[in-house]
């Protein structure tokens, strides 16, 4: 390599937009927080310097996660309004094949109430074979993920729906009940590719990505992002489809797949499987595919002491994550059905009510969420008491050894860059190999705040539920879908936690368990509540269905309460008794000071 030669990888910092060094002709290195400028070589004009810090900023490999998020949450949300209406309308069409042609008012042909109820019927069976269909699909992606890589993951979680939507069009021309099988059938293509495939791959990419002290606070934006693509895909399927047909939304969707895999191709930075394991062998056949479901075991630690203890936070976590996503993910459905049955709402109400709730669910988190966390975190740091010093050994505190000789200071202005994260990264160059940037270790209770922010949000969740209950005018119903995500961020908190509790190298198997629990938790309360929504509106008292929802929300911050961080000092033992590299802190998943930082890893101990 040329002495005045720079190897084009992406600096890791809080932000991941920090000055990089680089190299002069003598090997000395001058780079700074501002861009570095070569000795030798002449000085960049300020203006050039400002432009490239900001186009590393706008353009840093986090931003370009969070807009992947929006463009493939959207092009999924362009058809979950416009399908409703097909089904309905071929239903009516199966209805007349059977019956007298129609001959009052146009607006009245598809109104018999044998035509709901059979939409109703298969609409239920559509939700619950993608619900299904969807669990599989998690499997399939993190073998993906593990295989090839996130990126090439996330390509086929965007691409295979392009098939479904383009089959779906053929549905919609068929119509009857040939269109209604058509649908049907075409949820199978979920399993290798669909809507909940995705939210796990490209969170394990942002788990990758970010630095671990960031990490949570970018779950949440990522969350915001996905709840602001839903609420715009919304407005607009429906919007296309009343002005250009009802096929012009899957028309749309086929081509905003097209172009969101597109993007993951060229703006998503490639991660190499092999980087992700951090240096564990390679698992393969069934026991690759179920890998997910072993991290929720109990997980063995070794003591200072020596004594090997069972950690069963993960195991609390799980369940804790899964009450919650029973109580908080039938919220708003709930109020949708307690508005219509009550209030009278149609379907532009409930239209504006969701829409409002999503807004104001992805302004929290995308610009509270992380301001909490980061200030939480601050004020959490300070309630703990210091840390004891780590006692020393005897054999290294002996008299006769002679003390050892204080540590050289560095010289920061002319160190020889010794990592390649150190070296400047050209403007713009989005390479298909792109490095990610290194993460720094985790400061002592980084996540212990996010733990105790997941308890607490539960908690002021339950109450602004029960708080719904209350309602006695319709603007009522209002406020309460519009205040209720004001406590959101449960579950960016949880993933932030979970990815912290275990083993670097299992960080995707984590989020891949997190996420079949809360699969299986929303399967759940559609069923659950669904029943106890109607047996209490049978006795005239629906409004009680809100104070089960606080009370299974304020049972899930109880449980969350044993689930705690492995004790200070402790070390990750593997399976076969040996210890495998990781500790934990207080408030982190490793010990800061056995952490070293490398290929994109964190938590890789000195050996």
């Amino acid at each position: 390599m040329a002495a005045e030669e720079t190897t084009p990888l992406l600096s890791g910092g809080a932000n991941g937009v920090d000055g990089s060094n680089a190299t002069n002709v003598n090997g000395n290195g001058n780079g700074n927080a501002n861009g570095g400028r070569r000795l030798g070589s002449e000085p960049r004009p300020s203006k050039l310097r400002g432009l490239g810090t900001a186009l590393r900023g706008v353009f840093h490999a986090e931003n370009r996660i969070l807009l992947a998020g929006f463009l493939i949450t959207l092009s999924f949300s362009f058809t979950q309004v416009p399908i409703f209406y097909v089904f309905y309308m071929m239903e009516c069409d199966v209805y007349y094949s059977t019956h007298p042609p129609f001959a009052g008012p146009p607006g009245d042909r598809c109104s018999p109430s044998e035509i709901t109820a059979r939409t109703s019927t298969d609409f239920s069976l559509l939700a619950m074979s993608t619900t299904f269909c969807g669990t599989l699909n998690l499997f399939v992606a993190g073998w993906t993920v593990k295989k090839f890589g996130p990126r090439l993951a996330l390509m086929v979680q965007t691409f295979v729906p392009a098939i479904r939507v383009a089959t779906q069009i053929l549905g919609v021309v068929a119509g009857g009940a040939t269109g209604i099988a058509i649908f049907q059938y075409t949820q199978l293509i979920t399993v290798i590719g669909g809507p909940v495939g995705y939210i796990l791959v490209i969170n394990i990419i942002a788990g990758e990505i970010v630095t671990p002290v960031r990490r949570t606070v970018v779950f949440g934006m990522l969350q915001g992002c996905l709840m602001l693509g839903q609420g715009v895909g919304y407005l607009t399927g429906g919007i296309i489809g009343d002005a250009f047909g009802i096929r012009r939304p899957f028309e749309t969707a086929f081509l905003a797949f097209l172009l969101s895999t597109l993007y993951v191709w060229f703006a998503l930075p490639y991660i190499s499987p092999a980087s992700m394991s951090n240096g564990k062998p390679e698992v393969k056949g069934l026991a690759a595919f179920f890998a997910p479901l072993k991290v929720i075991a109990p997980q063995r630690f070794q003591l200072r002491s020596g004594k090997i203890i069972k950690h069963y936070g993960v195991i609390f976590l799980c369940l804790g994550v899964f009450l919650a996503v029973l109580a908080t993910d039938y919220a708003p459905l709930l109020i949708q059905i307690y508005a219509t049955a009550v209030f009278q709402f149609n379907q532009g109400d409930n239209g504006l009510l969701m829409s409002g709730f999503a807004c104001m669910r992805a302004v929290f988190l995308l610009f509270l969420f992380p301001r909490i966390i980061t200030r939480g975190r601050k004020w959490y740091v300070s309630r703990q008491p210091a840390p004891a010093p780590v006692p020393c050994s005897p054999s290294s505190s002996s008299p006769s050894s002679p003390p050892s000789p204080p540590p050289r200071a560095t010289d920061t202005t002319n160190a020889l860059p010794t990592h390649p994260e150190e070296l400047e990264a050209p403007i713009g160059s989005f390479a298909e190999q792109e490095p990610t940037p290194s993460p720094a270790a985790l400061l002592p209770s980084d996540t212990a705040f996010d733990l105790f922010f997941l308890r607490w949000s539960l908690v002021v969740d339950g109450a602004m539920t029960s708080l719904a209950a209350l309602a006695t005018r319709s603007w009522h119903i209002y406020l309460a879908a519009y205040l209720l995500p004001l406590a959101s961020g449960s579950a960016p908190a949880a993933k932030g936690v979970m990815t912290d509790m275990c083993a670097p190298g299992m960080r995707a198997d984590a989020l891949n368990a997190l996420t079949l629990v809360e699969n299986i938790a929303r399967l759940a309360t559609q069923g659950l509540f669904g029943l106890v929504f109607a047996a209490l509106a049978a006795v005239g008292k629906p409004h009680l269905t809100f104070y089960c929802n606080a009370a299974i929300a304020m049972l899930a911050a109880s449980v969350l309460v044993f689930s705690h961080f492995a004790p200070s000092g402790s070390r990750r033992v593997a399976d076969e008794g040996e210890a495998d590299g990781s500790g934990s802190g207080e408030g982190e998943g490793l010990l800061a000071s056995d952490a070293v930082v490398g290929k994109g890893i964190v938590g890789q101990e000195r050996r």
